[in-house]
């Protein structure tokens, strides 16, 4: 079993937990022990038609053992450039004692136990309240995925511990939709981040410890088909719901360019604590409503309806709020009152729910149909959008209008 021990050393030495190439040139008793080890389990054998880069493992070998001893056989056949790059696996690695520096690295030692690097594992959102609460961070929590980074700044500072300094880039969102039903607003739907494995073991000793602790088991979790696929490098063009938010506003505010000559909107930029709660409580409900509302109710400008000539009193004298004083403008061109309520509705249920959190004391309950509420709310609100912007389509300005992404470009949350 020399080349197993070969194969181990390798594999724990190479500093990225590379597998040990065998080229054409390779002996034909290395080749034969290769193969032997395949067949008993203890190495696996991955070449180009697993993954791109063959010296990176990045799961367990999808194919059979037969397919894999193949690349071997075949091997001699191939050009100056053939490679097939032998792994141990779990079993291969069983008994085998590990360098002391894994003691404190969790996912450095899964690596070193046999797991690919584009292996995920599953975590309660929350592990990311740490990050996205410390400014020395930042944290943007998209629809598909999350990405977190220390500052340049803290991260070129002596003075900041090396501890701290960590990033990953490649966070994305999983969820288990076994008991969820669109209709049932009391149906779960359980979120969890996805991380790879290799990037996790990337972390400083301290952080892996950390996000061990926040750890879950993958039963019946599966992540985003958008992020995954951008991950396995195929390009999507996919748009989630707080994206397809802004794009809107976007569109409205052209719209009314053309019709009006003002954006209605003041900013269409996304802040950053904006997107799914992390975890489902009271507090985070409600600092998602209020965002919501400033970037709805209090975003819209009494100068672009001025100019749209909509009174700022109503026929008792007192001053009319934004919506207010859209729903007249949307009454002044003749829109069904049916229609204008129903566009609206979204809008002044957030005003309303914006309302409890701002004028009353409030326990920070845990709730898991937050989660649930923010789906439906999100789509609620960017149908009102959608609304808006049809609605605006039909003045006469706006007749070659185009928006900036095509509606089928829209996907839902997790489907």
């Amino acid at each position: 079993m020399s080349l197993l021990n070969d194969v181990r050393n390798f594999y724990l030495n190479s500093g990225d937990f590379n597998g040990l190439p065998l080229r054409p040139n390779a002996s034909e008793s290395d080749i034969a022990e290769a193969i032997e080890l395949t067949r008993q389990g203890l190495v696996q054998v991955v070449d180009s038609e697993d993954y791109i880069n063959p010296h990176i493992r990045p799961w367990q070998s999808l194919r059979s053992v037969d397919d894999q001893v193949r690349s071997l056989t075949t091997l001699k056949e191939a050009d100056e450039y053939g490679l097939a790059c032998l792994y141990p696996t779990a079993k291969g690695m069983k008994g085998v004692r590990l360098p002391r520096r894994y003691s404190d690295r969790p996912y450095e030692k899964e690596l070193a136990k046999g797991t690919g690097v584009l292996e995920l594992a599953y975590f309660t959102p929350d592990v990311l309240e740490f990050y996205r609460n410390d400014p020395r961070y930042h944290c943007r929590i998209g629809d598909f995925s999350v990405y977190m980074s220390v500052s340049n700044d803290v991260y070129g500072d002596d003075g900041e511990p090396d501890k701290d300094k960590v990033s990953l880039e490649h966070a994305g969102f999983a969820y288990d939709l076994s008991k969820f039903d669109k209709k049932d607003p009391e149906s779960p739907i359980v979120r969890r981040l996805a991380v790879f494995v290799g990037d996790l073991a990337r972390l400083s000793p301290e952080h892996q410890q950390r996000w061990k602790t926040y750890q879950v088991d993958s039963a019946g979790l599966k992540p985003h088909p958008t992020w995954f696929a951008n991950q396995m490098g195929h390009w999507t063009d996919d748009i989630g719901p707080f994206q397809r938010f802004f794009a809107e506003l976007k569109n409205i505010n052209s719209l009314y360019q053309l019709a009006f000559g003002q954006d209605l909107f003041i900013t269409t930029d996304r802040p950053d604590d904006m997107g799914w709660i992390l975890r489902a409580s009271q507090r985070e409900w409600d600092e998602q409503i209020v965002l919501l509302d400033k970037l709805l109710s209090d975003n819209v400008r009494h100068e672009a309806l001025d100019a749209a000539n909509v009174p700022r009193k109503d026929s008792d004298g007192n001053n009319m709020g934004t919506i207010q004083r859209l729903h007249k403008l949307m009454e002044l061109t003749k829109l069904d009152s049916t229609i204008v309520q129903s566009t609206l509705k979204p809008l002044r249920d957030v005003r309303s729910a914006r309302q409890k959190p701002a004028h009353a004391i409030r326990k920070n309950l845990s709730n898991k149909t937050f989660v649930h509420k923010q789906v439906a709310l999100m789509g609620q609100v960017d149908n009102s959008l959608l609304s808006l912007r049809t609605w605006l389509t039909s003045h006469p300005n706006a007749d070659t209008w185009k928006p900036e992404f095509e509606d089928d470009r829209f996907t839902d949350l997790m489907f």
